[in-house]
């Protein structure tokens, strides 16, 4: 009998111990695949890289530049105007509105950009990997970016395309729909079983995000009243990105989960982005990651677990002129 008991305390204290490294393996261990040379990456764009494994492996691509272009050597312009809630100069167009809508305070970014290389993505620490994370403010100022949202915390998962900046950092399908933007400036959401990442950068995609669910898509609403991201509340705070043309960009981000604002659902997310002129519109994480940078401001009131504070991201895209 004694043995049999030293043998069940043994297996549950192994299945515990087991328990907790997944637990820790998923959500806390950082796994870094790669770190980010922007120096040797300098926005040429005619290379990609597949680090699926870990391993970085040279791939020659071409992405033509149609339509807007993606010139690759804008650099910052002296001739500025700034104010609170905008900025202006030769190559873009920014200008942020507040709201009220839902029983919740929204935040609406308008985005004009004269090339599609303005608008970037960036890791957290400049380092591709799980469970790497940063601050979305403290990943703007790193980049000097004029204004900056959470992206789709790649790095929660180990599946979903990862295309930033012209590079491929993963091409694992999580069967879900992704957000490209192309060199041409277009916007168009795809399904990854139908679409390998490889083959979206040579169409000319320059940026995949794997979060989800698409919500509008042809000027229409794509999401019901009970459509809902695994494990969210009805309500949360959000952040989504949309396009009413090329070149033309709309990003919203809400409150929510406080007194002062319920948050939305993705439906009333989907027809806000609607009625706001966008043609498409794509859901990005949301709940405590939702963070709205402007001009070294955060803008909205974030709420990341622990009171009123950013939650750390894996990545943020961003306007501006820096990689």
């Amino acid at each position: 009998m004694k043995k049999n008991g030293i043998f069940r305390l043994i297996y549950g204290l192994a299945l515990i111990s087991s328990s907790a490294f997944i637990l820790l393996d998923a959500f806390l261990i950082p796994k870094v695949g790669v770190k980010v040379d922007t120096q040797s990456q300098n926005y040429s764009l005619n290379r990609g890289l597949n680090l699926n494994s870990d391993t970085a492996t040279g791939q020659e691509t071409s992405l033509a530049s149609t339509g807007l272009g993606y010139n690759t050597n804008i650099v910052n312009v002296s001739q500025k105007n700034v104010t609170s809630t905008s900025y202006t100069d030769d190559n873009m167009q920014i200008s942020i509105s507040s709201d009220r809508a839902y029983d919740t305070d929204i935040y609406v970014v308008d985005i004009k950009v004269s090339d599609v290389s303005l608008l970037k993505s960036a890791f957290a620490q400049d380092t591709y990997g799980k469970n790497i994370t940063q601050a979305t403010s403290s990943m703007a100022e790193g980049k000097n970016a004029i204004l900056a949202i959470n992206g789709d915390y790649y790095g929660f998962r180990n599946a979903g395309y990862v295309i930033r900046n012209g590079l491929i950092y993963r091409d694992v399908s999580n069967h879900a729909e992704d957000l490209v933007l192309y060199a041409d400036g277009q916007m168009k959401i795809i399904n990854e079983d139908e679409v390998s990442a490889s083959q979206l950068l040579e169409e000319g995609a320059v940026q995949v995000y794997s979060f989800g669910p698409g919500l509008v898509e042809d000027g229409q609403v794509t999401v019901g009243t009970k459509t809902e991201v695994d494990q969210a509340m009805a309500s949360n705070p959000r952040t989504a990105i949309g396009m009413i043309e090329p070149g033309h960009y709309i990003m919203v981000v809400s409150d929510g989960r406080t007194s002062a604002s319920q948050g939305l659902s993705l439906y009333q997310l989907a027809n806000y982005m609607k009625d706001k002129g966008a043609s498409l519109a794509y859901n990005l994480d949301g709940g405590g990651s939702s963070t709205l940078y402007f001009n070294g401001n955060i803008i909205n009131n974030p709420t990341g677990g622990r009171g009123s504070s950013e939650r750390k991201v894996s990545d943020i895209i961003y306007l501006g002129y820096e990689l």
